[in-house]
């Protein structure tokens, strides 16, 4: 099996990508990771809308996707 790391969808993305998670390749980083899933699971969100969170903790768009991490994608949420 080919190195790999876990995407965890919240809220909307969720609800776009139709899985709470899924598996993608390493390699890139996430900043192109999420312009290639959002491309191959129609999410109207931008980039510059959400934050990401690599192993528990924010982090930059810039960084590298590496094999056994977790990946959130973190789209805006009101609360009531």
């Amino acid at each position: 099996m080919s190195a790999v790391a876990t995407v965890l969808y919240f809220a909307s993305l969720r609800d776009a990508a139709g899985v709470a998670s899924e598996q993608v390749p390493v390699g890139g980083d996430l900043a192109g990771l999420y312009e290639r899933l959002r491309a191959r699971h129609g999410f109207a969100l931008a980039r510059d809308r959400l934050r990401v969170a690599v192993d528990g903790e924010f982090a930059p768009w810039e960084q590298a996707v590496v094999a056994g991490s977790e990946i959130a994608f973190i789209p805006p949420v009101s609360g009531g």
